[in-house]
């Protein structure tokens, strides 16, 4: 594919890689739709929201302007000062993750303290970090290309660092966060060169604690109604299994966009966490199909964008690119997968889809990176400087 396009004349290379704009853009109009759709009978039967049916749909739309004009910034920076920054990023998000847990500074949502009220809107600390941690660990694995076969000097100060990210994340609690961070790290240390030999300790290092520290809290423990949601349909399955209902009910194309029985007060977070449920329902198979595809194509074209640095001795994009691919596709995974009763509930968005004002900014961040780098990969391969 890089041959080919050195081949190619200057002015037939495209600016930006179209399938990879078009994915993400055509899922986030897809989610700003279904959010709308999801929320518009909580929205109109609650006094909190004012009974405004389309409360959710203006918020929504708000953040998800604010997170497109930060995102336009964010394609205005190169890579190199992305690279430069990512320590003093990494260390802001670590000191987020200490100031929500002050007291009189969070705001507890659900028995969870992971918010930063800031007056008007919410933060959540642990959806920027998500980001901060693929620029930092990128850099750090290129700070370390030369030792990746030494445990003490790449594995053991990584490891104290997610220890470090995880325990403040298990406070909140937020272990969902934890595991899509984790998976961030791992994940860009083997392409970065870390050595067959340290990759396995460290899988299966995480593959015992990880169990571990499900079965020790009462809390991590309960999402294992999962395996059996139907043992307790009232109580602590009561979400997943009206999210198997909605599944049942969209049948292959779905009742109508707009037509959602389970939104109406019986799935609970419809439109953040269970967003696809109602997808399923209003669209059916076809709609989740359609979502599984553009997540699809979306991160094969971010790992196509990594590739083509490797020729370009472009090691830290390479990483960046292909770490925000593992961001995306794990954690579009994993909350797809808790949504069909396959994995035990995270509190995870859809990534681009799910209402959260933090989830879409940090999103739409890590968008325009990649989108940055596929467009410095372009302006060489046209031989302009980026």
């Amino acid at each position: 594919m890089i041959l080919s396009a050195l081949k190619t004349p200057r002015r037939q290379i495209p600016e930006i890689d179209p399938a990879l704009l078009w994915s993400g853009i055509l899922l986030l109009a897809l989610g700003l739709v279904m959010v709308y759709s999801a929320s518009i009978a909580v929205a109109e039967g609650d006094p909190d929201f004012g009974n405004q049916p389309a409360y959710f749909l203006l918020r929504h739309a708000i953040y998800l302007g604010i997170g497109l004009i930060a995102g336009g910034l964010a394609f205005q920076v190169k890579l190199e000062r992305w690279q430069k920054a990512a320590p003093w990023l990494f260390l802001l998000g670590v000191t987020l993750l200490v100031i929500v847990l002050l007291p009189g500074v969070s705001r507890t949502i659900n028995g969870a303290h992971r918010w930063i009220s800031l007056r008007f809107i919410n933060l959540q600390p642990s959806e920027l970090v998500k980001f901060f941690a693929v620029l930092y660990v990128a850099d750090y694995t290129v700070r370390k290309m030369t030792v990746m076969q030494d445990l003490k000097q790449v594995l053991l100060p990584m490891a104290a660092v997610m220890a470090l990210v995880g325990a403040l994340l298990l406070r909140e609690p937020d272990f969902g966060a934890f595991v899509v961070i984790l998976a961030i790290a791992m994940g860009i240390l083997f392409l970065g060169g870390l050595s067959a030999r340290l990759f396995a300790i460290l899988t299966l290092a995480v593959a015992i604690i990880l169990p571990i520290m499900i079965l020790v809290s009462d809390y991590r423990s309960s999402r294992l109604v999962f395996l059996n949601p139907w043992a307790d349909p009232y109580g602590k399955g009561y979400q997943l299994s009206h999210a198997l209902i909605a599944f049942g009910r969209g049948e292959w194309f779905g009742v109508g966009l707009g037509a959602s029985v389970e939104k109406l007060f019986y799935l609970p977070e419809a439109h953040t966490d269970f967003l696809l449920a109602i997808i399923a329902e209003e669209l059916g198979f076809a709609g989740v199909i359609v979502v599984v595809a553009l997540f699809a194509i979306l991160v094969q074209r971010a790992f196509a964008v990594g590739r083509q640095c490797v020729p370009l001795d472009r090691p830290y994009p390479a990483l960046i690119a292909m770490g925000i691919g593992i961001w995306f596709g794990v954690q579009g995974f994993i909350s797809m997968g808790v949504n069909m009763g396959i994995l035990p509930t995270k509190g995870l968005t859809l990534p681009f889809m799910s209402y959260g004002g933090s989830s879409l900014l940090a999103t739409c961040l890590a968008f325009a990176v990649l989108l940055r780098v596929d467009w410095e990969n372009r302006q060489l391969l046209r031989g302009d400087a980026p």
